[in-house]
């Protein structure tokens, strides 16, 4: 399938951007000789030349695996872990992941969950190392987590909220905060994070107004430019190589989100055209123009009766042809089912799959669910 193949190129390009940051939990180079790896392994190689022989190599379940993430059924032993803490708190199981994702996975989610820092980067080791060992084509994957305001886990500083930020209106000091959270977040073993929140809050019923920069199109545009650039260490479309301590940030909930009908989260947004485009696309749009960002999230919701997660003007004509997006389209959690199960607009998971995959998405997250329909 045509939209496989261009979606599964775009994770390989993400993966391979991660891969310039851990290629020591792969292999070392210096110790091999150039003869002995194949060209998707050579980090001399150019991205363009990785990825096409590594797609060239790949099975189509292998490509739809790297459309998928796992989050509750981490393979874990969970041996020892009190009933009401699982499914979190367990060691990563070489055993169940061998059984459970013999070919592999995209992302693993939250890794640190109920660990400690130094566990938890030895969780992502051990995960890293299966994959490399333990699957045919040792592609290793992209663990990610939350950055709303800090690194969301044990031992990590908590920032004040992004509204309390805001209100400083001082992007030097937004720099400073998001550089350290990147950091907590990047010696976890992650690489990648579901954040920051782009959303404009227009509407005081809304529930969420301090996970945002506030109402203003201007100001949350200058934080966000501000903000992804502290994250990604200033990694462009051009380089795709992230700093030592950077990571990917994630722009969401595209687009709308804070404005939705009668206040409730999730709830339809019905605004024209002009009014998204000068006010709830502006942050995004400078993220992407100006910041490079590698990653958006699209909303929960619908607009003009149009689910997001399976709109090809939002997720195709407005954010690649227009902006020039050349990062990863990731659903939100469970977004992908809600096709089916809120939206009703896909008959079951084989259709929202192929909705959301036409529309522009790329990889659902969190467990492996509607995407396990793309093989067949």
């Amino acid at each position: 399938m045509k939209n496989i193949y261009a979606t599964t190129r775009q994770l390989i390009v993400l993966t391979l951007t991660v891969l310039m940051v851990i290629n020591a939990l792969i292999f070392d180079v210096r110790q091999i000789s150039a003869s002995s790896i194949l060209p998707y392994q050579n980090p001399q190689l150019s991205i363009d030349e990785r990825v096409k022989d590594l797609l060239g190599r790949m099975t189509t379940e292998e490509k739809v695996s790297q459309m998928m993430c796992v989050w509750m059924q981490k393979p874990n032993d969970n041996t020892g872990i009190p009933k009401e803490q699982l499914p979190f708190g367990g060691k990563f199981s070489l055993e169940l992941a061998k059984k459970n994702f013999p070919i592999g996975i995209g992302q693993f989610a939250r890794q640190r969950e109920l660990l400690t820092p130094k566990e938890s980067a030895e969780y992502a080791n051990a995960v890293q190392k299966w994959l490399k060992e333990h699957t045919r084509l040792g592609i290793p994957a992209v663990i990610h987590d939350e950055i709303l305001h800090g690194n969301m886990s044990s031992g990590s500083t908590v920032f004040p909220v992004p509204i309390a930020l805001s209100a400083s209106w001082d992007t030097d000091l937004i720099r400073r905060v998001f550089t350290v959270a990147a950091k907590h977040t990047r010696l976890r073993g992650t690489h990648h994070v579901l954040g920051p929140n782009m959303d404009l809050a227009r509407e005081a019923r809304w529930g969420r107004t301090e996970e945002t920069y506030g109402e203003d199109p201007y100001l949350t545009s200058r934080m966000m430019v501000t903000l992804v650039k502290a994250i990604q260490g200033n990694a462009t479309y051009s380089t795709q190589k992230l700093g030592e301590y950077a990571v990917i940030a994630t722009g969401k909930h595209f687009a709308g989100h804070g404005q939705p009908e009668n206040g409730t989260n999730i709830g339809p947004v019905n605004l024209s055209e002009r009014i998204l485009r000068e006010t709830h696309f502006a942050p995004f749009e400078a993220a992407v123009k100006e910041a490079n960002l590698l990653s958006i999230m699209p909303a929960y919701h619908e607009i003009d009766g149009v689910p997001v997660h399976a709109n090809k003007w939002l997720l195709d004509t407005v954010l690649r042809k227009e902006w020039g997006f050349k990062g990863t389209v990731v659903s939100d959690y469970y977004a992908i089912k809600e096709l089916k199960d809120r939206h009703k607009v896909a008959i079951d998971f084989a259709e929202a799959s192929r909705q959301a995959l036409e529309a522009g998405l790329d990889i659902e997250l969190p467990d492996p669910e509607a995407n396990k329909s793309l093989v067949d």
